[in-house]
This record gives C-alpha cells, structure tokens and sequence, in this order.
C-alpha cells in the first residue's frame, strides 16, 4: 500500500524522516512517497484529509481530529524553550498587549500559545520566514518566530520578549507539545501500526548516525552555519519524539483545554496517539 507522508522542509523533520526517505528503514507493508510543504499548509490540507500521514501543529489536532490520530512517535517539543516573541528594541511581556504581531499562521502551535498567555494583540498573518521582514518594514511591531529563526533572529538586531515554551513551562510544569505527525483514522490498523514502527525506527536510526542524518538535513537548514543546525535538530529532535510516553499527551491535553476554555478553539477534543 502506498502511503503519502508530507512533511515540512525543515532541517529537524529532514533529520527525522531521513531514514525513511533514503530508504535506510523499509516496510513489506507500506511504501512510503514524501511531499513537503509549510506547516501552515500542511494543517489547511489536514483539515480535508488530503494526506493519509501528515505532519500538523498541535493546535490543528482539534480541527482533524475526527479525520486524524496522533503518531506516539515524530513530535516537535520545546521542553523549556520554543517559539519566540521578538522585538526591534527591548521590551518586557507586559508591553505586548495591543501591538501588531507578525504571526506564522493562526493554526500553529505559537500562534496558540501566544494567544493564552497575551490575549490583547492584532495578528498579521504572513509566512513564517517573512515575520522578521514584516517587522522590518513596518507592517508589524513584533514577530513571533518559529523554526531555525528562534537561534538566528538576534543576527538582525532583534530582542528577546518572551519565549513561549520556557513561558509554558513554567506556568505549568510542562513541555510544550508543537508539531505532530497524525495518520487518517480510516487507515487499517495494522497500516497506522506500521507507519508508527517506520517514524520510530527512522529517528533512531537518525540519532544513531547522526553525522549521516545531519549531513543530509543540512540541505533544508535554510543557509544556518552547521553548528546552529546541529543545535536546532538537538531540541526538537530528542526523546520525547521518540515516543511521546505519558507526559507529552498530558502536556498537550493541557494546551488544547486551555485554548479551549480562552474561547480561542470552539471544542473540548481528547488527544488519541497510535502506538
């Protein structure tokens, strides 16, 4: 059976799939074709069911869920760092209220964040490589940055604010969950079974010869010096995406229940992992 799996193009998901998209893990069950795209886009198709296994924001699971189910294995987790809010000068998080903020797309995981922790602020909605230059140029006050630019954004004269997942962790002595890989619920058992086995055994073999795995993640590590990329896949790569265990749907449970009960998602969902 043929089984599309679409992720983004970024260097911490090329260092996960590698395995699997050199064909260094195979399956007698499944065979495996790859399409990338962005994540915001990647949640919008998720949203119809186009791909049977996806990579989507965790803020996007209440929106697939009756579609979708959670892989244990394959998710993006800031235990204690994540998503920044930027600024061209020094402030504080008590300045953010009311401001323009550059934002990645409403459905990804900062985007929720954000909202939870600051309410009060106008989103401008713009790709997420473009947040910086939206600040630059005057469309926005702030820019609330995701992937390789949370190590590169001082570069450019920008500020910390806040980061969110250090913010999450504190607030509530959890990881904070921010991407996913989910699999079409009408996919046979055994099938959800396998591609679960795949994901798994492709980040541990990703971690086990992790020069091979870099050295091919490097080409999507959007021009970042070796060293920063190598940074950037330790965070996100790490043993909660090997398996997400009791704490990462805890942890999600947790965000999704309070974008909930902030009026900021229109359902209560439980999260449902395949193992």
């Amino acid at each position: 059976m043929e089984i599309v799996c679409a992720h983004s193009p970024d260097s911490d998901d090329a260092f996960m799939f590698y395995a699997m998209a050199t064909k260094k893990v195979r399956s007698r069950l499944v065979t495996i074709k790859h399409v990338l795209d962005d994540i915001e886009t990647l949640n919008r198709k998720a949203m119809v069911g186009e791909y049977e296994f996806t990579a989507i924001s965790y803020h996007a699971y209440p929106y697939v869920a009756d579609k979708y189910m959670l892989l244990a294995s394959g998710s993006s987790i800031g235990d204690g760092y994540g998503p920044m809010l930027v600024s061209p000068t020094p402030l504080g998080p008590s300045d953010v209220k009311g401001k323009r903020i550059a934002i990645p797309g409403k459905m990804t995981t900062a985007y929720l964040a954000l909202r939870i922790m600051e309410p009060d602020f106008e989103a401008v909605v713009v790709p997420f490589d473009k947040v910086l230059e939206s600040v630059r140029d005057g469309a926005a006050d702030l820019a609330l940055v995701i992937h390789e630019a949370q190590l590169t954004f001082a570069k450019g004269g920008y500020h910390q604010i806040v980061d969110l997942g250090r913010w999450f962790k504190s607030a509530y002595s959890l990881p904070l969950p921010l991407g996913a890989n989910a699999l079409l619920r009408k996919l046979p058992a055994d099938v959800r079974t396998e591609c679960c086995r795949l994901m798994r055994e492709s980040i541990n073999y990703a971690l086990e010869n992790h020069e091979e795995a870099l050295n091919y993640a490097m080409q999507f590590a959007r021009d970042m010096e070796p060293a920063l990329a190598e940074k950037f896949v330790g965070m996100y790569v790490n043993h909660y995406t090997v398996d997400a265990g009791d704490i990462i749907p805890k942890a999600a449970q947790k965000l999704l229940d309070l974008g909930h009960e902030a009026g900021l998602i229109p359902h209560r969902v439980q999260v449902e992992f395949v193992r």
